[in-house]
C-alpha cells in the first residue's frame, strides 16, 4: 500500500509540473511585445499581398490602356422595320450591320441602369455600349406561342448575333410606354415585360402617354413620368432606373425628370436620357450629368448624320480610341492614367485605379 502512495504522490506530482509547463508556455505565447510582434507581421503580409495585388491590377489596366473615365456610345433606336417609315427607323440588316461592328471593334452592351449606377461589368480591353430602343414598338420586340423571339425582331436579331460573338451581352434596355409592343392586356404586357426583365433586359421609363415636358408645369410632369412609373411596376416587380425623356425635351426644370411624387407614385432615378447627337460622359466622371444624358441616333453618314449619328460617331471613337471608356477589367476599381485624376468623380475615391 506505501509503494502504491508513493507512486500516486510521483504521479500527481508529474502531472502538476506537466500542467505548470503548459501555463508557463501559454503566458510566454501572450506575452504582450510576442503578440504585438505578430500582428505586426501579419499586418505587414497583408499590406504586402494587397501592394502586389493593386501592382498587378495596375499592369493589367496599364497593358490594355484602361480608360473608365472615357466617352461611352449610348445608342437611340426605334422601330426596326423592312421598309423605314421615319429617319428614326432601322432595316434588319441595317441594325444586324450595326450590332456586327460593334461586336468586332470590342464593344460589350451594357443596360441603362448598369450605366448609370457604374456597374460596367466587362472584360479589360473592352468597351461599353449602351443600346436603348423608345415606344415599346411590336418591331422591337415579340414573342411565338412558345416564347421564343420572333424572327425579325430588333431582340432576336441582338440574340443571333451574340450567339456568333461570344462575350457580346444580348441586353438592351427598352423604355416602354402604354403601347406595350402592341399588346393589348395587362397579362400579355406583363408577360413580355417578365421574359425581358429574366434574360437580362433593363426596362426604362418612357412616360405612359409620350407626351412633351416641356413647359409643363412641375405637377404635369410629375404626373406623366409617375404615369409611366406606375405603368412598369404594375406588371413586374421591379422599378425603372432611369427615364428617356418623350422628343428628348428636358422639363423647364431638368431636376423633375430625376426625382418627384405624384399622388402615391415616388421617382427617384439614377440618369435622365436625351435624344441629343454626342456619346455619353463616363459616370465616374465630373462631367457626367444625370439630368441630360446624351444619346446617339442609328443612321449612316448621310444629310444631317453626316456628324452626328452612329456611323459618324463610331468612326470617331475608333479613330480616337483614348477618348472611349476601356474597361480594366474589374468592376470594383477606376482605372485610368493619373494625369486623368482631376476629373475623377469623389465619391469613387476608395475604387480609383489610377495608373
Amino acid at each position: 500500500m506505501g509503494r502504491l502512495r508513493v507512486i500516486g504522490v510521483v504521479v500527481v506530482a508529474a502531472a502538476t509540473g506537466a500542467a505548470l509547463a503548459g501555463c508557463s508556455g501559454q503566458d510566454e505565447a501572450k506575452d504582450p511585445a510576442a503578440v504585438a510582434a505578430a500582428a505586426k507581421a501579419s499586418a505587414s503580409a497583408v499590406a504586402a499581398r494587397k501592394a502586389a495585388q493593386l501592382k498587378s491590377r495596375a499592369a493589367t489596366a496599364a497593358q490594355v490602356r484602361a480608360n473608365e473615365l472615357g466617352q461611352i456610345p449610348v445608342l437611340m433606336y426605334h422601330r426596326i422595320v423592312e421598309k423605314p417609315g421615319t429617319q428614326d427607323d432601322r432595316t434588319p440588316k441595317q441594325f444586324r450591320t450595326e450590332l456586327e461592328r460593334l461586336a468586332k471593334e470590342n464593344y460589350v452592351p451594357v443596360t441603362a441602369a448598369e450605366y448609370v449606377t457604374g456597374r460596367i461589368d466587362i472584360p479589360a480591353g473592352k468597351h461599353p455600349v449602351v443600346l436603348t430602343f423608345d415606344d415599346s414598338s411590336p418591331s422591337q420586340f415579340d414573342l411565338d406561342g412558345m416564347g421564343v423571339p420572333k424572327p425579325g425582331t430588333a431582340v432576336a436579331i441582338l440574340e443571333e448575333v451574340a450567339k456568333r460573338h461570344p462575350g457580346f451581352r444580348p441586353v438592351a434596355t427598352l423604355y416602354v410606354t402604354r403601347d406595350m409592343f402592341g399588346k393589348a392586356s395587362p397579362e400579355e404586357g406583363a408577360e413580355m415585360l417578365t421574359w425581358l426583365r429574366d434574360k437580362g433586359f433593363d426596362i426604362g421609363n418612357h412616360t405612359r402617354d409620350h407626351k412633351n415636358l416641356r413647359g409643363k408645369p412641375e405637377d404635369q410632369v410629375a404626373s406623366e413620368i409617375a404615369a409611366g412609373h406606375k405603368l412598369i411596376t404594375d406588371l413586374i416587380p421591379s422599378k425603372p432606373v432611369t427615364l428617356a425623356l418623350p422628343y428628348g425635351n428636358q422639363p423647364s426644370t431638368k431636376t423633375w425628370g430625376l426625382k418627384g411624387t405624384s399622388g402615391s407614385v415616388t421617382y427617384d432615378y439614377g440618369g435622365v436620357f436625351l435624344a441629343g447627337y454626342t456619346p455619353a460622359e463616363s459616370p465616374f466622371s465630373k462631367k457626367f450629368d444625370p439630368v441630360g444624358i446624351p444619346r446617339i441616333r442609328s443612321m449612316d453618314k448621310t444629310g444631317d448624320c453626316a456628324k452626328f449619328c452612329s456611323t459618324a460617331w463610331l468612326d470617331w471613337l475608333q479613330a480616337h480610341p483614348d477618348e472611349r471608356y476601356t474597361s480594366d477589367g474589374d468592376v470594383n476599381t477606376v482605372a485610368f492614367p493619373k494625369f486623368k485624376s482631376p476629373f475623377a468623380l469623389k465619391r469613387f475615391s476608395d475604387r480609383i485605379l489610377a495608373y
